[in-house]
């Protein structure tokens, strides 16, 4: 499989209040959540202690997934609040379910 081949992810995390909204991409989305989970990336998620995953897009091309992450940064915390609720109306964390 070429880097270009490889599938993607969109996803996006909250803190235990749904207070805040991060937008991620990666190609291995279990690891990444490890990652956040267990605080082991320095920066934004670990200092607002973002790490329960609400929402997620599967892609078959990671450049797909980056282009997606673009146009749902660009939009406003409402639009993100719209798109967690219409899969995920009560903000379980999804992490379980990978």
């Amino acid at each position: 499989m070429t880097e270009v081949d490889r599938q993607g992810y969109v996803y996006l995390l909250t803190n235990k209040n749904n207070a805040v909204i991060y937008t991620g991409v990666t190609s291995d989305l279990a690891k990444r959540l490890y990652e956040h989970k267990h605080k082991l990336v320095d920066g934004f998620t670990k200092k607002y202690k973002v790490n329960k995953l609400v929402y997620y897009e599967i892609f078959d091309r990671v450049e797909d997934a980056i282009a997606r992450e673009k146009q749902i940064k660009s939009g406003s915390r409402s639009k993100k609040m719209t798109l967690i609720q219409s899969t995920n109306p009560t903000f379980k964390d999804l992490y379980d379910e990978l």
